[in-house]
């Protein structure tokens, strides 16, 4: 991806269901558990590079010794620093002990992070400080280990003031109003109102010591998380521990946000990707299932485990987004996803060459748009097919013209390297520019300088800085007649709120094209109309009910944005034509069909939060307030 841009996070949970001998005897190891979190977490790496958290609980752990374990890093390679900690701690134990180290119990009692639940989280932040303080799992304690909470997730709520208020409704004091304390502090509320009504209910035959483990054995999590999540708008996956040992994850009712499970009679598993999963344990991909939207998986003290509805699922929205950039291209589902992108767009694409194969280079920006790179150069190749049977026939058996038509193969080069780990948007946008510019580097004396048209196909197009200050320009040094941008995604038209850092207008290439165009077309006063809309429509409340911004966007045509954007991306001195070619909404539901959240693309919010997040960054945009609109 050219425009790189922070997105969602990535978390892992293992539930060991055998006692730690079990595994020793079978794996050589009672790290069996820590070994997995490791590779679970270092499979999502694409999910978090701002920080990870590691965090464990004893079942059963004795009074006096500690049962909840959690170490968080920012270090530049937090999984390792995690887990090298953890490693050395092990090592020193048995030098130290090295008798009593052979006796997993002992292990078990005295090593921190040695547990029976692991919670792992991989941090991309998308706003705030990169600091150890902000990164999962959230613990929130207490001496009542029935009480005691960990929580971690891939989340983003709209509705961080309400949910605010709410906790201080209940007279609470949260510490901070972002979305992480309020979610934690919310579930961990309603896990105290469940513990006072069993031991309230519990009370009248039975001593406390009792009724510490009658509350274990009777805790209802589906009812705790009924009433924490019923307020939340907002795309979620979290998972949590209890004290206890009680473990669940949780999806929005729409399913934002992913959340894949395993288990069999060994291990329960909870990850953001398939692929991890598979990897980490070796199992078949139809062997792992999907958390439900709307319900919870939610694991109890013994290891039972089973998916329960905690609220009403609304139609399925999962993030198509998801499938073009941030998950890994290795799940088979999103491979064949891609190829399809790419192959949909290959019709546009022989349009603009004007079918002359013969003067076209094809490439790509890597990384993840190789794949839609493989599916557009099958439909050229489907295009091939049906151009050599008609040429075969005219060719009317001259050997030469034969010869030729069954030779040819498109030119496909790899013309776009990205020479150096540069991520453009860990700096201010002033200095965005000199960084991007040196990002990518390219291959010579491939292309017939004004000749040849070059074809670049990316996943997407965000802001379109790297494409103006570095891509086109570096291109355009080859020499060649036209330059061809393809993006796999539709036009990023509108802001995302449930997770990737996309939340001023002003950022993406479409809406400046836009606006731009309302500009050129003297219209420049229905934007003035919209914002007056959308202020009325937020001192109102009636925000979340209608997205106005979309008018704006009706008044043009895709292909008329599209014309807008290369004039955009071009920048001054660049000889060769520029066109941009996008992937229509249409396209991307027939190649992702499962998967049909395009509220980027369409501005069709899944939660009333949404509209009312959009027509909020409108009104910043109108105000030039850099300030988010959530």
């Amino acid at each position: 991806m050219s425009d790189a841009i922070k997105h969602e996070c990535g978390i892992a949970l293992v539930r060991l269901r055998k006692p730690l001998e079990y595994y020793t005897e079978k794996y050589g190891t009672p790290m069996y558990g820590v070994q997995k979190m490791y590779l679970l977490m270092e499979k999502q790496h694409n999910r978090g590079q701002d920080g990870a958290g590691f965090a464990s609980i004893k079942i059963n752990a004795t009074p006096g010794t500690e049962y909840i374990a959690r170490y968080r890093s920012v270090k530049t390679k937090a999984i390792d620093a995690i887990f090298g900690k953890i490693s050395e701690k092990y090592g020193k134990m048995k030098r130290k002990f090295p008798q009593e180290s052979k006796n997993v119990e002992w292990l078990r009692q005295n090593l921190p992070f040695l547990g029976d639940v692991y919670l792992g989280h991989l941090r991309y932040g998308t706003h705030g400080e990169n600091s150890v303080d902000n990164c999962h799992p959230m613990v929130r304690e207490n001496n009542w280990r029935n009480r005691s909470l960990a929580v971690a997730g891939n989340f983003n709520m709209t509705n961080v003031d309400e949910l605010f208020n709410v906790l201080t409704d209940l007279g609470q004091h949260p510490r901070q109003k972002i979305d992480t304390v309020t979610v934690l502090e919310k579930i961990g509320h309603f896990l105290d109102e469940e513990n006072q009504r069993l031991f309230d209910y519990f009370k009248p035959d039975h001593n406390n010591e009792e009724i510490t483990a009658l509350i274990e054995e009777n805790l209802d999590l589906q009812r705790v998380l009924r009433r924490a999540c019923k307020d939340f708008d907002g795309g979620y996956a979290m998972a949590g521990l209890t004290g206890y040992g009680a473990a669940f994850v949780v999806r929005d009712p729409s399913g934002i946000r992913p959340a894949y499970y395993y288990m069999d009679d060994e291990i329960v598993v909870i990850a953001s990707e398939k692929p991890a999963i598979k990897t980490a344990f070796g199992v078949e991909y139809s062997q792992i299932k999907e958390v439900s939207p709307g319900h919870a998986l939610i694991i109890s003290k013994n290891g039972e485990a089973s998916e329960k509805e905690v609220l009403p699922a609304l139609e399925k929205k999962s993030c198509s987004f998801e499938r073009i950039y941030f998950s890994r291209g290795n799940d088979p589902e999103i491979y064949q996803e891609r190829k399809m992108l790419g192959k949909l767009l290959s019709p546009q694409v022989l349009k603009a060459v004007d079918y002359d194969l013969e003067n076209t280079v094809f490439s790509y920006i890597p990384n993840t748009a190789e794949s839609s790179f493989l599916g557009m150069m099958e439909g050229v190749e489907d295009y091939l097919r049906t151009y050599r049977r008609s040429a075969i026939e005219e060719a009317n058996g001259d050997v030469t013209k034969l010869e030729n038509i069954l030779s040819f193969k498109p030119r496909v080069e790899k013309l776009v390297i990205k020479d150096a780990k540069l991520r453009t948007f860990i700096t201010d946008n002033d200095s965005r520019d000199d960084l991007v510019a040196h990002v990518y580097d390219t291959t010579y004396e491939v292309v017939k300088k004004g000749i040849d048209t070059v074809v670049v196909i990316d996943d997407s197009i965000v802001r379109g800085t790297t494409l103006e200050k570095s891509i086109i320009k570096m291109l355009d040094r080859l020499g060649p007649k036209k330059i061809i941008i393809v993006s796999c995604a539709p036009q990023i038209r509108y802001p995302d709120c449930y997770g990737i850092d996309m939340s001023k207008m002003k950022e993406f290439v479409a809406f400046r094209a836009m606006m731009g165009l309302l500009k050129d077309h003297q219209r420049e006063g229905m934007a003035t109309e919209v914002y007056q809309k959308c202020q009325t429509a937020l001192a109102n409340g009636a925000a979340k009910e209608k997205n106005f911004v979309q008018e704006l966007y009706d008044q043009f045509t895709l292909e008329e944005i599209s014309s807008k954007v290369a004039q955009i991306v071009k920048a001054p001195g660049v000889k060769a034509e520029v066109e941009v070619i996008f992937q229509t909404v249409e396209g991307l539901h027939a190649a992702i069909p499962n998967h049909i959240g395009d509220w980027y693309f369409t501005g069709n919010f899944p939660t009333p939060g949404g509209m009312k997040v959009v027509n909020r960054a409108f009104v910043n945009f109108m105000e030039n307030n850099n300030g988010r609109a959530y």
